[in-house]
């Protein structure tokens, strides 16, 4: 579920092995955290940030939201994402923001040797404290990534019900879906749903002939056989991908589909047609 990572060095461990030099450090690494270091060059996902931050605790700290996030598999977190610990015992370093950690013994794992908050409380965290949108976001990825359920999050929620943000979190857990494989996904099932349409149901399944699941279709309304997907930039591309749209779009329709397919500048730009192409493809199918 996780790569392998940057190569994160403890400046003190390294010298005291004699692994390496001062000097090495000097010409050969960059500094991410105080005496914790990166080969010169190196480009840092978030994953490789929330480990740096751990190793620069002294691996006492507690990872927590997007940290936790991304050492627990999540997708789509950008670098520069905030990065969040709990520790007790020391301030964050610049660029790191402290979090209280008061959690319960179970909503704390361990990954890769790492303390981090569960699944379910990084749920919980994130979805208090980010915009509606991006907590959707956030934990749609989230609980793709890892295969938890909503009640897991509403059972944490549950447990600290006068938390600040628990309204918040509320309202985004009534429309995550573990289904949306991109944020772009996200973002158009959002988009239908605040227009008044149907909630549509995400990664429907398409059978062929033997019942064997061939297709899936990224989210619609399986009972009129209209479906929506998003289109990324490789579609456009790539002519594989291209041709392969096509084989997929003529199977989809002998079996009854109607697919309205979305770009990345129709979400951005023209979000009033895709809502109006939506609503004539279901008119079209009965509805």
């Amino acid at each position: 579920m996780r790569g392998v990572g940057a190569t994160l060095v403890v400046a003190t461990e390294a010298l005291e092995s004699g692994e390496l030099t001062r000097r090495d450090i000097r010409r050969r690494y960059t500094m991410v955290y105080r005496n914790v270091y990166v080969p010169n060059g190196a480009e840092l996902t978030a994953a490789d940030r929330a480990r740096a931050a751990w190793l620069w605790s002294g691996r006492r700290a507690t990872l927590t939201g997007h940290c936790a996030a991304a050492v627990l598999g999540s997708r789509w977190i950008a670098p520069d994402a905030p990065v969040e610990i709990a520790h007790s015992r020391r301030p964050a370093a610049r660029g790191m923001i402290a979090r209280c950690n008061n959690f319960r013994d179970d909503e704390v794992c361990v990954v890769d040797a790492m303390r981090c908050t569960t699944v379910a409380r990084t749920a919980y965290d994130l979805g208090r404290r980010l915009t509606e949108q991006m907590g959707v976001i956030r934990l749609d990825a989230l609980l793709n990534a890892t295969g938890v359920a909503p009640p897991a999050v509403d059972a944490v929620a549950a447990r600290h019900s006068g938390a600040r943000g628990i309204r918040r979190l509320r309202r985004t857990m009534t429309l995550v879906d573990a289904g949306a494989e991109s944020p772009q996904e996200t973002r158009l099932r959002l988009l239908l749903v605040r227009s008044g349409l149907p909630r549509p149901v995400t990664q429907i399944p398409v059978h062929d002939d033997r019942g064997r699941v061939v297709r899936r279709i990224d989210l619609g309304w399986p009972d009129i056989r209209v479906g929506v997907e998003y289109d990324g930039e490789q579609h456009f591309t790539n002519p594989d991908d291209y041709a392969g749209d096509i084989e997929r779009l003529e199977f989809l329709a002998a079996r009854g589909w109607l697919i309205v397919r979305v770009s990345a500048t129709q979400l951005r730009y023209r979000r009033a047609e895709i809502i109006d192409r939506v609503m004539k493809a279901r008119r079209v199918h009965g509805c």
